[in-house]
């Protein structure tokens, strides 16, 4: 996750020293203190010791995926819900004239997330904080996605583009 110990340590209330120690081997935590830690990774206590250790693999079939919206904007979620997962991607449809929300709209993302957005049918306007940016087919856009943002579709046409949303990543 890209963490510093100090980092981890807040995240978790284990301090940095005993992170420290236990990362290179030189202790072996308590359960409560292990549960800690896996609390500040945001994992649960098995996925931190692997004791629920599958083959690795998610497979998230079409007629399984989560649809949400209506009227000009649909989307599907294209990852699976694990815990720990710090990524999301879905595919977003815009009927013409629709919009993924409305510019006073305030951002639905936690601080620190990072968006990257594909376009791969027809055109989208994007809107970030206020500036506009065109976008066509082939066309991707990264952008703090805790800000206020939206994408319209000013075709005659459907537009679609995946979206791929990482959590917290972001360091001031």
């Amino acid at each position: 996750m890209d963490l510093s110990l100090r980092d981890l340590a807040d995240r978790s209330g284990v301090s940095a020293p005993m992170l420290s120690q236990v990362e290179r081997g030189e202790t072996s935590p308590t359960l409560a203190i292990a549960e800690r830690i896996a609390g500040g990774l945001e994992l649960t206590l098995s996925q931190l010791l692997r004791l629920d250790e599958t083959d690795g693999v998610t497979v998230v079939r079409a007629n399984d995926r989560v649809h949400v919206g209506a009227g000009g904007h649909r989307y599907e979620v294209l990852t699976p819900a694990l815990p720990g997962l710090r990524a999301e991607v879905s595919l977003h449809t815009l009927a013409p004239g629709g919009a993924t929300g409305e510019p006073d709209d305030p951002p639905m993302h936690e601080p620190g997330s990072r968006e990257t957005a594909v376009v791969v049918q027809g055109s989208l306007r994007f809107v970030c904080a206020g500036v506009q940016h065109s976008l066509v087919e082939g066309d991707a856009v990264t952008f703090d996605a805790d800000i206020p943002h939206h994408f319209e579709n000013p075709g005659p046409e459907k537009a679609r583009f995946y979206a791929v949303v990482a959590a917290g990543l972001r360091r001031s």
